[in-house]
């Protein structure tokens, strides 16, 4: 499943994707009531897998990486 899902979601990018996901969904049920509110399960998604697919395309990483001893 790692490979499929490698983890390169850091803990900052982590809960600004969760906000971010929590305020679209908001949009959706409250406020305008905008159906593209609805696109707030992206972010909440990557944040709750911490693989972020467009990031494994473009070979980018927020994750620190581990030093081995």
């Amino acid at each position: 499943m790692s490979a499929l899902f490698p983890k390169n979601v850091g803990t900052i990018d982590r809960v600004a994707r969760f906000a971010l996901g929590i305020g679209l969904l908001s949009m959706a049920f409250t406020g305008p009531k905008a159906m593209w509110g609805y696109l707030g399960f992206i972010p909440l998604l990557t944040a709750t897998l911490n693989s972020c697919p467009l990031y494994t395309l473009l070979g980018f990483s927020t994750c620190k990486v581990r030093q081995s001893s």
